[in-house]
């Protein structure tokens, strides 16, 4: 069975976004040659969920190949429906039954990026199956938690943690099999 996995990076006070989804503070930590394992965890997925409005700021500021790079299918969670571009998929069905659905088939992993309500919809459901936590050293005191509150609780197993030069922390859990 496929796992889904959460790749993402957050400050110190657990903010994914500064106010206007503003992502600016990521560049803290942008160093020459160093992506964080970022290549190496991209070579385990083939799927990727994304919301809309992450979608749209990577569209933005990275461009389309960033998603759609023809090896790999794109699931854009969304209130409004869109065409099929690619291998892109604008989806406005229920999450969870996308989730199981992906999880049952054959392929490599899932990779969640984001945005918080995709996240947090998918935690409230127990979806998330790995997380990846890159902790950047800043306190925003303010933006778009990546935990938000309202959601049960869920126990994590430690993987492992990883420092860098610039300060950043990442943290692997995997999720508590009961």
């Amino acid at each position: 069975m496929r796992k889904l996995s959460l790749f993402i990076a957050m400050s110190l006070d657990g903010y994914i976004a500064q106010p206007n989804d503003d992502l600016s503070f990521l560049k803290i930590v942008e160093k020459e040659g160093e992506d964080y394992g970022y290549a190496d965890f991209n070579a385990q997925i083939d799927t990727v969920i994304v919301g809309r409005k992450t979608y749209d700021y990577v569209m933005k500021e990275i461009g389309p190949s960033h998603y759609d790079n023809g090896q790999r299918d794109v699931y854009v969670i969304t209130g409004t429906t869109r065409p099929k571009k690619g291998r892109t998929t604008f989806y406005t069905g229920d999450i969870t039954e996308l989730v199981n659905h992906l999880k049952s088939g054959e392929g490599k992993n899932i990779y969640c990026d984001g945005g918080a309500e995709v996240i947090n919809e998918l935690l409230k459901h127990d979806l998330i199956d790995e997380f990846i936590i890159s902790v950047i050293p800043v306190l925003l005191g303010g933006g778009t938690k990546l935990f938000k509150d309202d959601r049960p609780g869920q126990a994590l197993e430690y993987i492992t943690s990883k420092t860098f030069e610039t300060g950043l922390v990442q943290l692997h859990y995997n999720r508590k099999k009961e």
